[in-house]
């Protein structure tokens, strides 16, 4: 049995629930996960901190260089496609505050590998990596994209999707394979449907589950960076 001592360690700000938090798990990581509020149903340590102050800090301390990677998942208001498309041309919602900048800023000071996640929208990230639901056999489509910095690798290919999502939209009910795994009411996804549908299990919290990546999406990044950097630990 492989010790936890013997398993690369990996950061995880703005962690939330602990979507891509399980998935490095289950590639082989040590996880620690920071967030400005308490999760606590996180499935690995927790620490309640700003993200960037604490980052901030471990760079200050030199404990930065405990971890292999850095996985972040910063606050996608800001740049989001629902934030930039309805909620904008209907007056809703407010100002957010893009952290990306100062986050990027202070991960390329660690010198470390990091990824930062977003999803589709305007937010200032490279798509370097675009991950879909389907490619994962998934009862969501959730479109991620990644900016990776430090390491490479061969991103799959985007498979066709099998039908709609399921729910009204623009005065239509459709019905499909997929359940919409956000907001509420119609026809989006019931908890039960969600937490089936990517495959997390620790959270009943609505707010936390449409926050959430599929666990399967951080999995593949942390089995393909542990593959392509050689520090992959036997079982």
């Amino acid at each position: 049995m492989t010790t936890e001592a013997a398993r690369p360690e990996l950061l995880d700000l703005f962690c939330c629930a602990g979507g891509a938090g399980a998935g490095y798990g289950r590639a082989g990581f040590v996880v620690t996960g920071v967030d400005i509020a308490p999760r606590p149903r996180y499935p690995h340590r927790f620490v309640q901190a700003d993200a960037l102050e604490y980052l901030a800090a471990l760079i200050a301390s030199g404990e930065i260089r405990r971890y292999a990677l850095i996985h972040t998942s910063p606050p996608c208001q800001a740049g989001c496609a629902l934030t930039q498309g309805t909620n904008r041309s209907r007056g809703w919602g407010r100002e957010h505050v893009q952290l990306i900048p100062a986050l990027r800023d202070l991960l390329d000071e660690t010198g470390l590998p990091y990824i930062i996640e977003q999803p589709n929208g305007t937010a200032p990230v490279r798509k370097d990596l675009s991950l879909c639901g389907e490619m994962f056999g998934l009862g969501v489509l959730r479109h991620r994209n990644f900016e990776v910095s430090g390491f490479s690798f061969l991103a799959p290919p985007h498979v066709p999707h099998r039908g709609y999502v399921r729910g009204w939209r623009h005065g239509v009910y459709r019905s499909g394979p997929y359940v919409a795994a956000y907001g509420k009411g119609g026809g989006k996804a019931t908890v039960p449907e969600m937490q089936e549908a990517m495959g997390i299990t620790w959270t009943d919290v609505r707010e936390e589950l449409t926050e959430a990546i599929p666990p399967a999406y951080a999995e593949w990044i942390g089995t393909t960076f542990l593959e392509s950097s050689g520090l992959a630990v036997a079982a």
